[in-house]
C-alpha cells in the first residue's frame, strides 16, 4: 500500500463531519513537525462550533541578509460533508473500502486524498531536496464545507493583521473531470447573494382597488434584472449571471393579497464586475421601478484568477510530466477558500483528483489517480525550486 493510500484512508475513517476536525489535524501536524515545520494551531469560533485551523510553515535555511524566499502554501479542508442515509451506502462512509479499483469513503474525493498527497508529496520532496530554495507551508481548517466564517476566512485576517502574504497557493479542491490533472482551475466567480422584500397593501382580493399587490409590482422588475446583461465576462470567465432563487409571498389564503413579497437571488460574478458596482446597479433599477422595498446583501466571496505565471506554469509542466495531459485552465464551479487566500496571495490556483462523486452517497476515488495526484504536488514543488534556482543564479550575475 502506498503512503498516500494509507494516510488517506487514516483520515477518512475519521468521522470529521462540519465542523468537526476528529483528529485529523493532530495526525498531519504528527507528520510536518519531524519535517522542521512550525505548527501553529488558529483555532477559532464558540465552543459550541469550534472550528480547527492549523498553519504549518517551513523555512528553508539560508544566509544572513538573503532575501527572503517565496512561499508555496498547501491548502484544504479536514472536514467533509454529512453522510446523508447510511443505509444507501454500499460500505459504511467512515470504513475506508477498496471495490472495482476504487476508494469509498466519505472526504476520499473531497479532499481527504488530496491533503495526504500533500504530505507524501513535502515528504518525498524533502528527503531529495533538504534545502529547497522556496519555503513550504500548510492552511488547513475544519470549515470549509459548512460556513466558512471561523476557518480559512479568519486565518487570513489574522495573517493580514500581522502582514504574512503568500506567493504561490495550492488548494486541494477535486477539479478534475476524467483523470487527475485534465483540469485546474486558475480563478472563481464571486458570489453574492440579496433578500429583496417588496412591500405593498394587504387586502381582500375581492377589493383590490383598497389594496397594493406588491407580486404584481415587483414582476416587472425582476424580468428587466432577468434580462439584463451584467457584463461580457473575459476570457476566463462567463458574463456574470443573476439567478432567482426562492419566491415567499402570501398568507395562505386564497382571497387574501398579501402585504409583502421576499425574493432571494444570487449573482455570480466575474472579475468585469464588482459586489459594488452591481449592488448599485440592482438599487437604480428598483428605484426606477418605485418599487417600496428593503434589500439585504451577503458577499459569500469575491472573484479572483491567477492569469498564467509562476504557479500555472510549474503545475502545468508537473501535470505533462507525470500524466502527459495538456491541462485546462478554467474558473468554472462553485465557490472554494481560494477566494480567501486569493486576497493575500497573488498566485492561487486549485488542483486536485475528479469531481464526479462529491458530496454524493458512495463518494470515491480512482486508485490509480492516486500516486499521479502526489507526483504532480511532488514535481510541482521540484518546478518552483528549479525556477528559484534560476532567478538566484541571474541575481548573483547581475
Amino acid at each position: 500500500m502506498s503512503r498516500t493510500l494509507q494516510l488517506a484512508e487514516q483520515l477518512i475513517s475519521l468521522p470529521s463531519v462540519t465542523p468537526e476536525d476528529a483528529g485529523c489535524l493532530d495526525l498531519i501536524a504528527a507528520r510536518l513537525a519531524p519535517l522542521g515545520f512550525a505548527c501553529e494551531r488558529l483555532d477559532s469560533g464558540p465552543d459550541s462550533f469550534r472550528v480547527q485551523n492549523l498553519w504549518a510553515k517551513r523555512q528553508s535555511a539560508r544566509p544572513d541578509g538573503a532575501m527572503p524566499r517565496k512561499t508555496l502554501v498547501f491548502a484544504g479542508h479536514t472536514d467533509v460533508v454529512p453522510t446523508g442515509p447510511l443505509e444507501q451506502w454500499s460500505s459504511p462512509p467512515f470504513t475506508p473500502t477498496h471495490r472495482d479499483g476504487r476508494l469509498f469513503g466519505r472526504g476520499a474525493s473531497d479532499m481527504k486524498t488530496s491533503i495526504a498527497a500533500f504530505v507524501v508529496a513535502v515528504e518525498e520532496f524533502l528527503a531529495a531536496t533538504p534545502e529547497p530554495m522556496i519555503d513550504i507551508a500548510f492552511l488547513l481548517t475544519s470549515d470549509e464545507e459548512g460556513p466558512s466564517i471561523d476557518g480559512t476566512k479568519v486565518v487570513v485576517e489574522q495573517f493580514r493583521a500581522r502582514g504574512e502574504r503568500l506567493d504561490y497557493c495550492i488548494v486541494g479542491e477535486p477539479t478534475a473531470v476524467e483523470r487527475t490533472g485534465d483540469m485546474i482551475k486558475n480563478g472563481r466567480r464571486g458570489t453574492m447573494s440579496g433578500k429583496l422584500t417588496v412591500l405593498g397593501i394587504q387586502g381582500h382580493i375581492a377589493y383590490p382597488q383598497l389594496a397594493r399587490n406588491p407580486i404584481h409590482q415587483a414582476v416587472p422588475a425582476l424580468t428587466e434584472l432577468a434580462a439584463t446583461v451584467w457584463d461580457q465576462g473575459n476570457a476566463f470567465f462567463p458574463p456574470t449571471s443573476w439567478q432567482i432563487s426562492n419566491i415567499h409571498g402570501g398568507t395562505g389564503a386564497s382571497n387574501v393579497i398579501p402585504g409583502s413579497v421576499v425574493i432571494d437571488f444570487n449573482f455570480r460574478f466575474c472579475t468585469e464586475s464588482t459586489a459594488e458596482s452591481l449592488q448599485a446597479r440592482v438599487h437604480a433599477l428598483l428605484d426606477r421601478h418605485g418599487l417600496e422595498y428593503s434589500l439585504d446583501w451577503t458577499v459569500g466571496g469575491l472573484p479572483f484568477l491567477t492569469t498564467p505565471g509562476s504557479l500555472v506554469a510549474a503545475v502545468q509542466q508537473a501535470i505533462l510530466q507525470e500524466t502527459g495531459l495538456t491541462t485546462e485552465l478554467s474558473t468554472t464551479g462553485g465557490t472554494s477558500d481560494g477566494r480567501f487566500i486569493a486576497q493575500i496571495c497573488d498566485q492561487v490556483i486549485e488542483m486536485g483528483p475528479p469531481n464526479a462523486s462529491i458530496h454524493k452517497i458512495d463518494e470515491n476515488v480512482a486508485l490509480a489517480d492516486i500516486a499521479p495526484l502526489t507526483n504532480i504536488y511532488r514535481r510541482t514543488l521540484e518546478n518552483l525550486h528549479a525556477q528559484a534556482l534560476v532567478g538566484s543564479a541571474a541575481s548573483a550575475v547581475a
